[in-house]
């Protein structure tokens, strides 16, 4: 009877790590590129929440980091955005969060760019 109560114990306290869970990307007429991304975490408050999104290139390259500055506790999933031009050699990118705790390892989004 102790472990099905310690499970849902760890379940409901420890948050996960936080997911790309939808990106709308759109080319602006100045060649830059609009990045609405939204996010998915449980977060818990300001020791554990989802904390940046990064725009990554195929290499690994940053291109960009969209600083969250606040837990999105009843909030979720929730959607920011981000403004940026590329090298206009990059027609695709992966779209990744991560959170205070855990970093980097959820799932994240591959995006092919819109000519």
């Amino acid at each position: 009877m102790l472990l099905p109560f310690l499970m849902l114990f760890t379940s409901v306290s420890i948050a996960g790590e936080a997911d790309v869970v939808d990106v709308l990307t759109i080319r602006q007429s100045n060649g830059s590129f609009v990045f609405r991304v939204s996010v998915l975490h449980a977060d818990e408050g300001w020791e554990h929440y989802a904390d940046a999104f990064e725009i990554v290139s195929l290499s690994g390259d940053i291109l960009a980091t969209r600083i969250l500055a606040h837990p999105h506790v009843n909030e979720q999933p929730f959607t920011r955005s981000t403004i940026m031009k590329l090298d206009p050699s990059i027609r695709t990118v992966i779209i990744r969060a991560k959170d205070k705790l855990h970093r980097y390892g959820g799932k994240m989004i591959e995006v092919t760019l819109p000519p």
